[in-house]
């Protein structure tokens, strides 16, 4: 993987981008792309009509193409609204995990854009998924004057890697104990895919049995998973059978497959991988889960001894701490919490890829920094990762850029944020009261 030497952020912002601007249809945005010295692209579409403010997108986890828009629907609601925007397709030569030259590869965007519009009055960060995660590290800088992260990797990617792997783990050893299924420091994708598809038909085989379904709730606890996958409404809150099944709808879904697949971009960019269990102890770890009780009801009716699954875990558990991968992966993809600019994250209450309660672990991250006064959450009453309408988008980014402006906070009870969703005439926006549970992952490293 490509890296760039000390003094490489500056020389991105001073040698100019190599521009090539492509004007749209007269009635329509302008068109723009362009590519940076360390070979990312990016693209703009600017309205004819600017507002004067820019929309930085970055994106997800996936392919390095440049992309300004989180949806089609989204893009053009805010164009017709006047906002130009724009987005990098990070570092090519890199990895997936575009952590290491996404945050430089935005700002330079930023700054190749306005050669050719002008200079914005006001620049707004909006990230998606792992495009969260660089918004929230752009929140760290002067780069931009107001950030929304939505669905947002906000947790950190060390945190991500550590409930994965316990997941995996429990899957691995108590539902195909006599398989070989390599759960970490991969050395190619196909490695990662084999163990998702392995992992998945694993959870497949058990969920025929009291005991596996038992068993498939624990290690759904480790992963943080959300328990609604279908339905207007959660699944009642004693139905743990219930819980249990949409749980298991999700982890066969296609979530394992894309977890397990993605660790090897994770791996290549860290230069190893940066989760450990060994010394962990299980039956600790659960005990802080929010799903403890799910997790005891099942095991109560399947006749399982979960002291006895957990001493297992405990025992097997052997992924060593690397401290290299470890400390690449705080420096370029942990929030640190020292917020510089307002900022607005929106979750959606089950999102199965990233889950909601990784807000919970951001607001404690910004809390213990001392800029709680900057921060906003809010919560979409939906399933599905970055499942938002267009309305969502807009308004969270209206009310954004009114902080920025105002020095003052509107409203963002879930109320206020669907009037105003709602005053868009887009689609209706599902804003909701909620208070995310505790991330249930390491409590400190060794």
């Amino acid at each position: 993987m490509k890296r760039l030497r000390a003094g490489a952020l500056a020389a991105v912002l001073a040698v100019p981008a190599v521009l090539t601007p492509v004007a749209a249809h007269a009635a329509g945005p302008a068109h723009h792309t362009g590519t940076l010295p360390d070979g990312a692209t990016w693209i703009a579409d600017v309205p004819r009509a600017w507002n004067g403010t820019l929309i930085l997108f970055s994106h997800g986890f996936g392919p390095l193409t440049p992309a300004d828009r989180p949806s089609e629907a989204a893009g053009k609601a805010l164009l017709d609204r006047g906002y130009a925007l724009a987005g990098s397709s990070y570092d090519p030569d890199g990895s997936l995990w575009a952590l290491g030259s996404a945050v430089r590869d935005q700002i330079a965007t930023k700054h190749a854009v306005a050669r050719i519009i002008g200079r914005p009055r006001t620049t707004l960060a909006l990230g998606q998924s792992m495009g969260g995660l660089v918004s929230a590290k752009l929140a760290e800088t002067r780069a931009v004057d107001g950030v929304l992260s939505t669905c947002g990797i906000v947790g950190g990617g060390v945190d991500l890697n550590n409930y994965q792997l316990n997941a995996g783990h429990t899957i691995a050893t108590l539902l195909a104990p006599s398989e070989d299924i390599k759960l970490t420091d991969y050395t190619s994708s196909a490695e990662g895919i084999a163990a998702g598809t392995q992992l998945t038909h694993a959870v497949q085989n058990a969920q025929a049995t009291p005991a596996g379904r038992a068993r498939i709730a624990l290690a759904s606890a480790f992963l943080n998973q959300s328990s609604w996958f279908t339905g207007e409404r959660e699944p009642p809150h004693h139905d743990y059978a219930e819980q249990e099944r949409q749980q298991y709808q999700w982890l066969t879904s296609g979530v394992l497959g894309f977890i397990f697949s993605g660790r090897y971009s994770i791996d290549q960019a860290a230069g190893g991988d940066s989760a450990w269990n060994k010394g962990l102890d299980y039956s600790r770890l659960l005990t802080r889960s929010a799903n403890l009780r799910q997790v005891k009801a099942l095991y109560r009716t399947a006749g399982l001894s979960l002291k006895k699954d957990l001493s297992t875990l405990t025992t097997k558990a052997a992924k060593k701490l690397e401290p290299a991968p470890l400390a690449w992966m705080t420096r370029t993809s942990e929030p640190t919490g020292r917020i510089t600019v307002p900022t607005l994250n929106i979750h959606t209450i089950s999102d199965q890829l990233v889950p909601v309660e990784h807000e919970t672990e951001y607001a404690r991250t910004v809390r213990a920094a001392g800029r709680t006064r900057l921060l906003r959450q809010a919560y979409v009453h939906r399933t599905g990762h970055c499942n938002f309408a267009a309305s969502e988008y807009v308004a969270s980014l209206q009310v954004l850029e009114k902080r920025v402006k105002t020095n003052h906070w509107p409203s963002t009870t879930p109320k206020s944020l669907n009037q105003k969703a709602n005053a868009l005439s887009l689609n209706t926006p599902a804003f909701h009261p909620h208070n995310p549970n505790p991330l249930l992952v390491q409590p400190s490293r060794p």
